[in-house]
């Protein structure tokens, strides 16, 4: 019931959120907009996206590779493709990373924590990746654009925020302190083990500092080539802004669109980018087309995941020995 609820509100938001961009905006003239897009600038923002799942995968098997847990690359890549798939379409990303702990963990029943542990130190070092790309953002614009100010507090309660999940991940102390405190809550719904060995194995990643400098630099890499990417997409429909602001914008987005109040981020991401450029003048229908744009980008980076079900469908693969 309570999944019904949510969804329901999801649903609502986004459908809200939508509703009032459209009522605001010229719809005969964005479409106009699209339609005219340069779609080599489309395409190429699409080849980024697809392009760029080999570097998160990349990442994705150094940090198992930690844990001892070797996987053939292309099996990891094909999961990847299917956990983004599945990722557009349930309700945040968070979802996707579910489709990857399940896989792998009937893949490799003895590594469940070891697995689990590796997919959400990702999703740490993304969210890490993605700060270091907003705050040399903001260095470079602070005193060049007005409006900006304001999110070098953003930034700073953010880094706070990452910097407390440090402690909290890889302090010893601590660690021991959340064992004895915070871990017996989940005996009654018995969570108590497999949170104790899921904070464990990811604890247990301070021993590797090489690697995860190596997964940060993966990561830093990857989400700027898919920041040229959204740019590409503005410059398909004639938003006429430097490359640093979507530096900033790029970074944000990825943040934005983990916020569970809408469905997968519609309508929320839409609404980002038309306040965001409006920050720079550029027109509503413009701003507006350019979010859709990237919508459709990430939209079309499912097909390879999608094609890879559609041939599971027909031909199940053998399991794993």
């Amino acid at each position: 019931m309570r999944r019904s609820v949510k969804l329901t509100v999801q649903i609502l938001v986004s459908g809200g959120v939508i509703a009032f961009l459209l009522w605001s905006i010229d719809i005969e003239q964005t479409v106009e907009i699209i339609r005219d897009s340069h779609w080599g600038y489309v395409l190429t923002a699409f080849l980024i996206f697809v392009g760029t799942t080999w570097l998160m995968t990349w990442r994705w098997s150094e940090l198992l590779r930690a844990k001892g847990v070797h996987e053939p690359f292309s099996w990891l890549l094909r999961l990847y493709f299917v956990s983004y798939a599945f990722g557009q379409v349930l309700p945040t990303a968070v979802g996707g990373d579910a489709v990857r702990i399940i896989e792998h963990s009937r893949r490799r029943p003895n590594a469940k924590a070891a697995t689990a542990a590796a997919v959400f130190m990702e999703r740490v070092l993304g969210s890490a990746g993605t700060l270091v790309l907003v705050a040399v953002g903001l260095a470079v614009a602070v005193g060049r654009y007005d409006g900006v100010r304001f999110l070098v507090v953003l930034e700073v309660v953010f880094v706070a925020a990452m910097i407390v999940l440090g402690l909290l991940l890889f302090s010893r102390r601590l660690g021991l302190t959340l064992e004895r405190r915070l871990f017996p809550l989940g005996r009654k719904v018995k969570l108590e083990k497999p949170l104790q060995s899921l904070y464990w194995a990811m604890h247990e990643y301070r021993l590797v500092p090489g690697t995860l400098a190596v997964v940060l630099g993966i990561t830093v890499v990857a989400q700027f080539l898919r920041v040229i990417a959204i740019w590409l997409c503005g410059e398909a429909v004639g938003a006429d802004v430097s490359p640093l602001v979507y530096v900033i914008l790029g970074p944000l987005l990825f943040l934005v669109q983990m916020v569970p109040f809408t469905l997968n981020g519609l309508g929320l991401r839409e609404a980002f980018f038309v306040l965001f450029l409006g920050r720079f003048d550029v027109p509503e229908d413009v701003a507006f087309a350019a979010g859709f744009l990237y919508y459709a980008v990430s939209i079309a980076t499912c097909i390879p995941g999608a094609a890879i079900l559609l041939w599971r469908s027909v031909r199940p693969a053998a399991p794993a020995q």
